[in-house]
């Protein structure tokens, strides 16, 4: 009896076609590639690109109209930041004022002006007396001090009545303020004579401000650490 061996299919070798225009996955992947090849090319020129905007002339600050005589043109790279800055070449909207201290050289944000009605501080002319820092100028932070007479005293009943009157210690009217504008310049020290500092006070502190002012005594401006100069 012959019997018989089942052989195994022999295995069709499957050609590979070559990929045709028509291939549409030919077609998608060059499509991708000159994509990234573009948006490459765009992100490359737009990060080098730069844009000539406004910075501030000298110190801006709180209340001072934004005029083109108080900027100077810098160009800049700013890529998607562009619309927060004021673009050179391009009208300046009137009646604007700075609303914060904006730094000699700093780029003008369009959120650091605005109306007139949306300042929070009053400018206040103070007469200094005594010695002034050198540090105290322009856009500088101080805080303001109001010194009592020697002839001062806490009232009536504060001491007995062989005692001198105890003079009422200097206090200080409001803290960290901006100086809008030194009225005479000075040296490294002032050592005679007043000098005129026009001050941003807030709203709520002028009433004691200017009872100081009023009062017997002498006002004190000392600059704050690390603040603007």
């Amino acid at each position: 009896m012959t019997s018989t061996i089942d052989r195994p299919p022999t295995p069709t070798v499957a050609r590979i076609r070559r990929p045709t225009w028509r291939d549409p996955r030919l077609v998608l992947g060059i499509v991708l590639v000159a994509g990234s090849v573009a948006l490459g090319s765009w992100a490359v020129s737009t990060a080098g690109r730069t844009v000539a905007v406004y910075a501030a002339a000298g110190p801006l600050t709180p209340g001072e109209p934004l005029d083109l005589g108080a900027l100077r043109t810098v160009d800049v790279r700013l890529g998607a930041g562009e619309d927060a800055y004021f673009v050179a070449g391009e009208a300046v909207p009137e009646g604007l004022v700075a609303l914060r201290v904006v730094g000699e050289g700093e780029l003008v944000p369009r959120s650091a002006v605005g109306d007139p009605a949306d300042l929070a501080v009053r400018p206040v002319a103070i007469s200094v007396t005594g010695g002034l820092s050198d540090r105290v100028t322009d856009g500088a932070l101080v805080d303001v001090w109001f010194v009592p007479d020697a002839s001062s005293t806490r009232g009536a009943g504060a001491v007995g009545a062989d005692e001198s009157p105890a003079p009422e210690p200097p206090r200080e009217l409001v803290g960290q303020v901006v100086v809008a504008q030194v009225a005479e310049a000075s040296g490294s020290l002032v050592t005679g004579g007043a000098t005129t500092l026009h001050v941003l006070v807030p709203t709520d502190s002028l009433p004691e401000v200017l009872g100081a002012l009023a009062a017997e005594g002498e006002i004190a401006v000392v600059p704050v650490a690390g603040g603007a100069s």
